[in-house]
């Protein structure tokens, strides 16, 4: 017997959910940034896990941050970038976008890559993979001298068309790969644009050599129980491939939330995942969105990545007063240690959770069951200089924290939907992360939405992601070439090329029963933009890429079309996974009445657990439990339905 187990680390919180025994069971502990496995280790020895683990009868998928936060950070290793003569600057001049684009002084883009770590071969191919110049004995022995005299950790290959030809790649792998850790081009992101490939395999070797070391910690830690990796395109990846392709895991946590999300409402939803730390955000109309020109921290990463949107606002994001006298929230965070002021943990800034608290809109006895007693007076004590800074009392200064955190956060769902051509009115927006359902109505009103859902367990949604999604693979290759000059049979080679590859590593991983969907990235002769569309045949492709080009540009252009990237996705067949129906038994809730100003008097606090199936509940109300709590304004009607998801609606009245 197998059981599962999701795991999301994040800033502040890591997240457990268990599917043993017939029973979900979930679990939540304040993270150990410094050392991620310190929490996990704390969690499963909470829930009495081991024994499960040391039988090998778990199977573990974890969300995890290390990429994201050695990314952000700029920890990665010493790293060698290897590429062809003349070319060396690349990675630099990059594609010469200002991040400031109307600054009379833009500040520049200060990258990480040492001068003295980039290092040249005259090897060369054509733009046809035809090779211009071979790389000789001596040439790789000098090399290979110069590379060690510089003692880097790892190395990034990058050499022209070896997405048509990996003969030169490979053979520099070869010379460095006992000794260190390396990432080529032509593994990592067979494709053109030698700036975007460049630096994204440079940041795969960059960060690479610390995921390596995070994995065979975890492969340790639950060995013999297999663990798996949640990557940033929404599959799985094994822990023991996922080290040779660190780049794929910078979304890891939220791409868990998305795969949750879909359980309660497949299509036409915007997800808002609020946590300690940050916000995520995105859309779904016709699945998950990829996209394969993300930017994590002003770096560009072109391997296919869910569509999510981050913002540093959570409920750990700090308050303060800029030089021009405003209030600002976020994007700094009080994390997990010291965590907010009402923690106790040592916290002394005031945060998003602590003006929750001071409004009454935390209840202390439910808050993680007790683990952390939420201090009042701390809360106070944090909250005190800034109010009289502003001359506001505590409740006003709680009550403004609150409201311009909740615009940062109606920004960034504004970002995702009206800015790119999106009317959010005909869309439901998911609500989780255990801060998330205390902002929802107000948000989802600011957005002109007119349905929620939290979900049950929205407090560890992203873990429970993780259970409910497959292992699998996105594979893509550069054929640049007019559509009307490709043959069904060119195609079908190249397909079955990638086929190949991505079948062995999900073999190795024991994945037999798997789905394919094959697609090209299409543009009229002329253009930089290319548009995905799923292939079936070439006739139809065109059809379905003239009818793309109409709806996201306005019109279609009387040129031919061109091929540029084909795509293969691979993923194991879904199993069945069902969310188990809460009992219809009405357990005991003794009434207990608040005040909250801001939404009513007397607003009761109801217990998550005592809710049944159908009962509805007209807004003010407060629900509560041991992960998350979701405050129900006053406009808005509440009905829960069979597993226990809470959905939202809109008062006709109030519209």
């Amino acid at each position: 017997m197998t059981y599962l187990l999701g795991i999301d680390t994040g800033g502040t919180f890591t997240d457990f959910v268990y599917l043993g025994r017939g029973k979900l069971t979930v679990h939540k502990v304040l993270s150990t940034p410094r050392n991620p496995a310190l929490a996990i280790k704390q969690g499963i020895q909470d829930m009495e896990l081991l024994g499960d683990i040391n039988a090998g009868k778990v199977r573990v998928i974890h969300g995890t941050t290390v990429a994201t936060n050695a990314l952000l950070e700029g920890t990665g290793v010493p790293t060698a970038y290897i590429t062809n003569v003349g070319m060396k600057d690349i990675l630099k001049i990059g594609r010469q976008t200002r991040l400031e684009l109307y600054s009379l002084k833009p500040s520049k883009l200060e990258t990480p890559i040492d001068d003295s770590l980039i290092f040249e071969v005259s090897g060369r191919h054509d733009f046809m993979g035809e090779e211009i110049n071979s790389l000789n004995r001596s040439e790789l022995k000098s090399l290979k001298k110069a590379v060690d005299s510089k003692r880097p950790m790892a190395i990034a290959i990058n050499l022209l068309f070896s997405f048509l030809n990996n003969t030169h790649e490979k053979e520099i792998e070869a010379l460095f790969s006992k000794d260190y850790f390396v990432s080529r081009s032509s593994h990592i992101l067979p494709e053109r644009n030698e700036y975007e490939r460049g630096i994204t395999t440079w940041i795969n070797a960059w960060i690479g050599p610390l995921i390596n070391e995070y994995m065979l910690n975890l492969l340790a830690l639950f060995a013999p129980s297999p663990i798996s990796i949640m990557q940033s395109n929404v599959t799985t990846i094994a822990a023991n491939q996922a080290s040779t392709r660190a780049a794929n895991l910078v979304l890891s946590g939220p791409a868990g939330g998305l795969s949750a999300a879909q359980l309660f409402q497949p299509e036409n939803i915007i997800s808002f995942d609020m946590g300690g730390t940050s916000t995520d955000v995105s859309l779904i109309t016709n699945g998950i969105r990829l996209r394969n020109d993300s930017v994590i921290g002003n770096f560009p990463l072109a391997v296919p990545m869910a569509d999510i949107h981050t913002i540093g606002a959570g409920g750990g994001s700090i308050a303060f007063i800029d030089k021009g006298g405003l209030l600002q929230v976020g994007p700094e965070s009080a994390g997990a240690k010291p965590g907010p002021a009402c923690y106790g943990l040592g916290g002394d800034r005031p945060t998003v959770t602590d003006a929750n608290l001071i409004l009454g809109r935390l209840v202390p006895e439910t808050f993680l069951n007790g683990a952390i007693h939420l201090n009042l007076e701390r809360a106070i004590e944090a909250l005190s200089p800034l109010a009289e800074q502003l001359s506001l009392s505590i409740q006003e200064a709680a009550l403004g924290i609150l409201r311009i955190a909740n615009e940062n956060m109606t920004q960034a769902l504004r970002h995702i939907s009206i800015e790119r051509g999106f009317d959010p009115s005909n869309f439901k927006i998911v609500c989780f992360g255990g801060a998330g359902g205390l902002h929802v109505c107000e948000l989802a009103e600011a957005m002109n939405i007119k349905q929620a859902i939290i979900p049950v367990m929205s407090g560890v949604l992203s873990a429970l992601g993780m259970i409910a999604s497959n292992p699998g693979r996105e594979l893509v290759r550069t054929y640049c070439k007019p559509l009307d000059q490709v043959t069904t049979e060119e195609i079908q080679k190249l397909y079955d090329e990638l086929m190949k590859s991505g079948l062995n590593e999900l073999h190795a991983e024991g994945v037999s029963d798997i789905t394919h969907i094959f697609s090209m990235d299409l543009r009229y002769l002329g253009q930089t933009s290319t548009i995905c569309i799923p292939f079936s045949s070439l006739s139809t492709s065109k059809q379905r890429f003239r009818e793309a080009h109409q709806d996201q540009y306005g019109h279609t252009l009387n040129l031919p079309i061109e091929l540029l990237n084909l795509r293969l996705r691979l993923e194991a067949t879904p199993l069945n996974f069902e969310i188990p129906k809460i009992k219809t038994t009405l357990k005991p809730d003794p009434a207990r009445l608040i005040n909250l100003p801001e939404v009513g008097e007397r607003v009761p606090i109801i217990l998550k657990d005592s809710l049944i199936p159908k009962q509805k509940i007209s807004g003010p109300a407060l629900i509560s439990d041991s992960h998350s709590t979701a405050l129900i304004n006053n406009r808005w009607d509440l009905e829960i339905d069979e597993v226990g998801t809470l959905l939202l609606t809109l008062k006709a009245d109030a519209t």
